[in-house]
């Protein structure tokens, strides 16, 4: 049986600038959601890819012969999210253009109708990316992204698209619990090879495939980590990403921005404060500059975070400016 390999997804160039605009994106947000078309502008924008929106009608990245479909999966913040590396994941959803034929037949003949399906919406994928660039064969892959509720880490990697072969794996019945829910019967697809479960297949509402994907070692080279907020680094040091305005703002009212500048002011104004300001929203922007990094020492970016609570790094950095211009 093949499985998918991963492949490289960013130059180191393009690494770097995926780094500073998702910490961008991350920066603007105010504590909404991050969605889809937040990763696919950076991921756009990053590899200098012609950006026209997102969708989830069509593949979500189709340029030249490259052809990608991205599937984001949010998970815990309680530890670090390279902890998730050498683990295999169900994302609730790959597609819902499938039927099931029978409710009562044989499970493996029923799986197997469905991963032919599957194979096919694959396949119909994989022509209307060759028909973008005729001549040349079509790179098609799956990209697996994983953030973590904090928006505070982010895990990306790419893997080869491969269509499912049916006759690599069996299925069973499976009925869900009752609880509150009315109980439903989905099932279960499992690698005759390896015994692994791979797919789960609801029939609530229509059906509807879920895929299980084996996340990479941490030492594979096609493993990209994003640290976007308070990121610990050696010596007491935090880095945190403001956007390229608060920037400006921050070095007009500091002058220096070097850690130990910007990490008294905060500790000094903190010792000032008598209560943090109202906090302000932010709103999103059409286009965004690439965020920068700001050192603080450590015991500062916790008196910043106690002193001036608020969504995000750039939105504490942001109360702090406020409070510090306001009392000038």
């Amino acid at each position: 049986m093949r499985r998918p390999k991963t492949l490289q997804a960013f130059s180191r160039t393009e690494f770097i600038r995926a780094h500073a605009l998702l910490a961008a994106q991350v920066a603007t947000m105010m504590g909404r959601k991050f969605e889809e078309g937040d990763w696919s502008y950076v991921y756009h924008t990053a590899k200098r890819i012609p950006y026209g929106g997102w969708s989830n009608l069509n593949i979500d990245v189709m340029f030249k012969s490259l052809g990608v479909e991205h599937k984001m999966l949010c998970v815990h913040s309680d530890k670090s999210i390279r902890e998730y590396c050498g683990t295999s994941l169900m994302h609730p959803a790959a597609t819902r253009s499938i039927r099931i034929s029978s409710m009562e037949g044989d499970p493996t003949q029923v799986a197997h109708d469905v991963l032919r399906q599957y194979a096919e919406l694959i396949e119909q994928r994989r022509q209307l990316v060759g028909k973008n660039n005729p001549g040349a064969l079509p790179d098609m892959r799956v990209g697996w992204l994983l953030w973590q509720e904090s928006l505070r880490e982010f895990l990306y990697f790419e893997e080869e698209m491969l269509p499912p072969v049916p006759d690599d794996f069996w299925a069973e019945w499976r009925e869900s619990s009752g609880g509150t829910r009315k109980p439903s019967r989905n099932l279960w697809i499992y690698e005759k090879e390896t015994g692994k479960k791979r797919y789960s297949v609801t029939t609530v509402a229509g059906a509807k495939i879920q895929p299980y994907f084996d996340v990479p070692a941490p030492n594979d080279p096609n493993l990209y980590c994003f640290w976007v907020q308070g990121q610990e680094l050696p010596r007491g040091l935090v880095r945190i990403w403001i956007t390229a305005t608060t920037a400006l703002l921050l070095k007009q009212v500091l002058e220096n921005v070097d850690s130990k500048t910007v990490s008294s002011a905060i500790i000094s104004a903190a010792n000032r404060a008598s209560e943090v300001e109202e906090k302000k929203k932010g709103s999103k922007t059409a286009k965004l500059d690439a965020a920068e990094p700001l050192l603080l020492t450590a015991e500062a970016y916790n008196v910043l975070k106690a002193a001036f609570p608020g969504v995000s790094d750039e939105h504490m950095i942001q109360l702090f400016l406020h409070f510090v211009t306001s009392q000038s």
